[in-house]
């Protein structure tokens, strides 16, 4: 029996990246993972991959930014696992963009890929995480909590999202839910293409790092990720873990 045995999942952004790390360590641990992308191949490759672990896991293909649609996504896994345990809001797209050059599309872009829809779908899955004294797992970044340069969009929506979900915390935690947020530093695809594009920059912010290296998408965020969506954790909530190799030590 894993940590997570016969829990049922739904994890955004979840067919590449950080989100794939998670899916792939959370089936290990026994759990009934949906993975929600826009990307229908990376999506369907990602789906079978899930498949020879946890073969009731699958694909759902949606569009974040369609707002109107976002409870859809719970009321399908509902339909189909008779409930909800974990809700991983990972998903965000943005631009990288000095204050001054910022633009609204460039705003939007941000709010309405991440946090919009961690909204919304926190909204949608209470009355069924209720019903399990469910988890949900966020995500902050440094970019907002150290206030990296040129993250203007990103770093906005993030603290928005950090925000809600310490609210969340209070008004929930009477129902047994608990709502936590990662904020890591991960060797995601996006990292490596930028290590090939510009070594000397990543081995200077690799460097900063006290333990040295970026973190595996499965082994290090996953793992936590399986830690928080465990019963482990159920006297944890409006938490940011820095899952960041000690990059920022909050106090």
């Amino acid at each position: 029996m894993g940590k997570l045995q016969d829990k049922v999942v739904i994890i955004t952004g979840g067919a590449g990246g950080i989100g794939s790390g998670m899916a792939k360590a959370m089936v290990k641990e026994g759990a009934i993972v949906t993975i929600v992308d826009l990307n229908e191949e990376t999506g369907k490759a990602m789906e079978k991959e899930l498949q020879k672990i946890s073969p009731k896991s699958m694909f759902l293909q949606a569009n974040l930014i369609d707002r109107a649609n976002l409870h859809k996504i719970i009321d399908t896994v509902v339909e189909k696992y008779g409930k909800l345990d974990v809700l991983v809001n990972n998903a965000h797209a943005s631009k990288q963009a000095t204050i001054e050059d910022t633009t609204q599309a460039d705003l939007d872009l941000s709010f309405d890929t991440g946090f919009y829809p961690t909204f919304y779908l926190m909204q949608a899955a209470l009355p069924h995480l209720k019903e399990t004294k469910g988890n949900i797992i966020n995500f902050a970044s440094g970019a907002g909590i150290a206030g990296h340069e040129t993250q203007g969009a990103y770093a906005a929506a993030k603290e928005a999202i950090r925000g809600i979900s310490r609210v969340a915390a209070n008004e929930w935690g009477r129902f047994g839910i608990n709502v936590n947020l990662i904020s890591p530093i991960a060797n995601s695809p996006g990292v490596q293409a930028w290590a090939k594009a510009q070594p000397e920059y990543y081995e200077a912010v690799k460097n900063k790092i006290p333990m040295g290296r970026f973190g595996d998408v499965e082994d290090d965020i996953g793992r936590v990720a399986v830690f928080l969506a465990s019963e482990d954790s159920q006297y944890i909530t409006g938490q940011t873990l820095m899952v960041d190799g000690g990059s920022i030590m909050l106090h």
